[in-house]
């Protein structure tokens, strides 16, 4: 059964960096697009980034100029370099992989930036 393993998280200080992973295992053909979402405490589920297969991406306008999203589809792995990180950054991190037919999650990851 396919699924996406995500890895990366932690607690970091205000103004450091943290780098995600995430890898679909398991049998997922034909990854359109991959991207990353958040969501806070008493928050919705928010879009960060995603990078499509031709590779436009698109980012949330709070995270511009600080987060980086790349794929390496090869390894049907998308990662999510975050800079500059601020406390309202604090949230569970989740992966999304799509295809043509499904759309994947990853189980979540927590990213903690303290002030």
């Amino acid at each position: 059964q396919a699924q996406l393993v995500e890895s990366g998280g932690g607690l970091v200080q205000a103004g450091g960096s943290l780098r995600l992973s995430c890898a679909a295992a398991g049998s997922i053909f034909s990854i359109n697009a991959m991207g990353w979402y958040r969501q806070a405490p008493g928050k919705q589920r928010e879009l960060v980034a995603t990078i499509t297969s031709g590779g436009m991406i698109n980012y949330l306008d709070s995270v511009k100029g600080r987060f980086t999203i790349s794929r390496d589809n090869a390894k049907n792995t998308v990662y999510l370099e975050m800079n500059s990180l601020k406390p309202e950054d604090t949230a569970v991190y989740y992966c999304n992989m799509k295809t043509s037919r499904f759309g994947y999650w990853g189980q979540g990851t927590q990213v903690t930036v303290s002030s």
